[in-house]
C-alpha cells in the first residue's frame, strides 16, 4: 500500500476543506486549534496502472499549515510532518511520499534525527520525498514546452529559480547532461551553495534574479516566492516560457500578459481515472486524473514493489535515477502537463 502526507495551503482553506470532507470539529476553529490537531487518514485511493495493475494508498491529511511558519510555530510545523509519517507507518503504509512543504520542512530542520515518535520507530526506508520524479516532470516539460513554442533548447538560455535546492540542482543537471541547453543561469540566495554547483556543473552564470530574468528564453521556478518579490511581464522575453514549479502555485494568476506561457511545474496526468476526493481540493483543473509528481512517485513505487526511500536527502537525485523514475512513469500512464 501506498500513501501519501500533505496539507493545505492556507488556514481558511484549511477550514472549507475540513467542512467538506466531514470534519465539522475542525471546520471552525483558528491556527492555535490546528498547530494542536492530531494527522488524520481522509481518502482511500485506488490507481489502475495502464498495465491493468491496480493499487491500493491512503492520503495522510498532516493538518500542517503554512502560517505555522509565518508564526515562528516551528515546533508546531516538525511536530505535524514527523507525527503524519508515524501515522503512515503505524496504519502499515509501505510506501508514503512527502507532498508539499512536508520534504522541505523534513530536510531543513534535521527531523531525520527524531527517529522515535512516542512506540513507533520510524523506518526512513517507507518514505519518499518524490522529488527525482518532479524533477523529471519539470525536465520534459521545459522539453515539450520549447518545443511547442519553437524554442531551440541548444540556443536557448534557461533560468533555474531556485537552483541549489534538491529539485532545482536535479534540473540543472538534466538540462546540463541530457539536453545541453545553451546557457544556464544560477539563482538562489546562498552564494556558496551556488559556487558548488556552479562546480559540479562545470559551467552556469551566477546571477541576482532581477538579472536573470529578461535574459532567459525558459525560467523554471522551483523555490518559494519570497515576500515582496514581483516578476514584472514587461522585462521578459517574448515568447518566454515559465514553469512554476512552487507551492502553492499562482503565477498564472500574477503574471498575465501576451508572449508569456506558464506551465503549473510538476504536475503529471494520469490517462486513467483515478478513485478518490482528494484532488478535487487542491484546484487542479481535471482532478480525476491530475495530480502532483511527487505523489505519483509513491504510486510508481508500489506499482514496482519497490519499497524504498528513492528521492531522500538534499542534492542527492542523479540523471540515472531520473532516467529510472521516468521509464517508470511512462510504463504506467502518467505524462507531465502540458496545458499552456
Amino acid at each position: 500500500m501506498f500513501g501519501l502526507i500533505g496539507h493545505l495551503t492556507s488556514l481558511e482553506h484549511a477550514q472549507s476543506v475540513a467542512r467538506d470532507l466531514g470534519y465539522p470539529e475542525y471546520a471552525d476553529q483558528g491556527l492555535d486549534f490546528w498547530c494542536s490537531a492530531p494527522p488524520q487518514i481522509v481518502d482511500t485511493i485506488k490507481v489502475t496502472s495502464i498495465t491493468g495493475q491496480k493499487i491500493e494508498g491512503k492520503y495522510v491529511e498532516s493538518c500542517f499549515l503554512p502560517e505555522m511558519l509565518a508564526a515562528r510555530r516551528i515546533k508546531a510545523a516538525t511536530r505535524k510532518i514527523i507525527n503524519a509519517m508515524a501515522h503512515a507507518q503505524k496504519n502499515g503504509i509501505d510506501i508514503t511520499a512527502l507532498g508539499g512543504f512536508s520534504s522541505i520542512i523534513f530536510e531543513n530542520f534535521n527531523l531525520q534525527k527524531l527517529k522515535q515518535i512516542r512506540n513507533i520507530t520510524l523506518e526512513f526506508k517507507r518514505f519518499t520525498t518524490g522529488n527525482t520524479h518532479t524533477a523529471y516532470i519539470i525536465c520534459k516539460q521545459v522539453e515539450l514546452g520549447a518545443e511547442k513554442l519553437g524554442i531551440d533548447l541548444s540556443k536557448a538560455t534557461v533560468a533555474i529559480c531556485g537552483a541549489t535546492g534538491d529539485i532545482g540542482s536535479a534540473v540543472c543537471r538534466w538540462l546540463n547532461t541530457k539536453i545541453g541547453v545553451a546557457e544556464l543561469l544560477l539563482v538562489a540566495r546562498e552564494q556558496e551553495r551556488l559556487k558548488a554547483l556552479q562546480g559540479e556543473l562545470g559551467r552556469g552564470k551566477i546571477l541576482d534574479l532581477y538579472d536573470a530574468l529578461p535574459l532567459a528564453d525558459i525560467i523554471v521556478w522551483v523555490a518559494s516566492m519570497p515576500k515582496g518579490v514581483e516578476i514584472d511581464p514587461k522585462v521578459l522575453k517574448k515568447p518566454c516560457l515559465l514553469i512554476d514549479g512552487g507551492y502553492p502555485k499562482n503565477m498564472a494568476t500574477k503574471i498575465q500578459q501576451s508572449g508569456i506561457y506558464i506551465l503549473n511545474g510538476g504536475i503529471v496526468e494520469h490517462s486513467l481515472d483515478i478513485d478518490w476526493k482528494i484532488m478535487n481540493i487542491v484546484n487542479m483543473d481535471v482532478p480525476g486524473r491530475q495530480l502532483f509528481a511527487c505523489f505519483a512517485e509513491s504510486m510508481l513505487l508500489e506499482f514496482e514493489k519497490l519499497y524504498t526511500n528513492f528521492s531522500w536527502g538534499r542534492n542527492q537525485i542523479t540523471v540515472e535515477n531520473m532516467e529510472l523514475i521516468g521509464k517508470l512513469s511512462v510504463k504506467h500512464g502518467f505524462k507531465p502537463l502540458m496545458s499552456l
